[in-house]
C-alpha cells in the first residue's frame, strides 16, 4: 500500500471517528434530558454500539484480504466468479449478526 494512500485512509479514519462521537455525544445529551434516571438503557446502548462496531471492523478488516484475494482468483480464472462472490460476501453476515443486539434493545 502506498504511503500517502495509508495516510489518507487514516485521516478519513480519524475525521468518521470524530464525527461519530460528536453525534453520540448530541444524541446522548438528548437522551438524557428525557430521562436522567435510566443509567442501565445507556449502558446497553454502549454495548450495542460496541457490539455493531467492532463487528464492522471486523468484516471490514477480512473483507480487505478476501476481496483481494477474489479478485486474484477470477484474474487466474474467469469461471470462479460464483466462489468469489460468495466468499466476499460471507463477512457481511458478521455485521448483520452485531445489528442484531439493535434491534433487541
Amino acid at each position: 500500500m502506498n504511503k500517502n494512500t495509508l495516510k489518507m485512509s487514516l485521516r478519513t479514519l480519524i475525521v468518521l471517528l470524530v464525527v461519530t462521537l460528536v453525534a453520540q455525544g448530541v444524541a446522548a445529551q438528548d437522551a438524557a434530558a428525557e430521562d436522567d434516571n435510566d443509567i442501565n438503557g445507556d449502558i446497553g446502548m454502549i454495548g450495542v454500539g460496541l457490539a455493531l462496531g467492532l463487528a464492522a471492523i471486523g468484516a471490514g478488516y477480512s473483507q480487505a484480504a478476501i476481496g483481494s484475494a477474489a479478485v486474484g482468483m477470477l484474474a487466474e480464472d474467469g469461471s470462479k466468479f460464483g466462489v468469489a462472490l460468495i466468499f466476499t460476501a460471507l463477512p457481511e453476515s458478521i455485521v448483520i449478526l452485531g445489528a442484531l443486539p439493535l434491534f433487541l434493545q
